[in-house]
């Protein structure tokens, strides 16, 4: 079973991109995969299928983001970019 997750990324007041990741979503494996990465790679990914330090492995043809007016949980986690680093995204936050 995979563990999905989301990279949400904020491109606007209110735009967010949503970056879909397919298997490996769990905090403790996500953070530090994501620490090496920018928004603007996970953005270029468009769609992921794995993160990890040596790639982004990435869905071809890949799919745009999906974009929200916020960050959203539609998975099992959610991770934002914020004050430069990566986070996992809460409800509430």
């Amino acid at each position: 079973m995979s563990t999905r997750a989301q990279i949400a990324i904020q491109t606007g007041p209110k735009t967010w991109a949503h970056v879909y990741c397919h298997f490996d979503g769990y905090p403790s494996h996500m953070l530090p995969a994501l620490a090496r990465w920018t928004p603007e790679d996970i953005l270029a990914a468009r769609e992921i299928r794995h993160v990890s330090t040596d790639a982004l492995d990435c869905f071809a043809p890949a799919r745009a983001p999906v974009i929200h007016p916020e960050p959203r949980c539609d998975f099992c986690y959610t991770y934002v970019w914020e004050q430069g680093c990566w986070v996992e995204w809460r409800v509430g936050r």
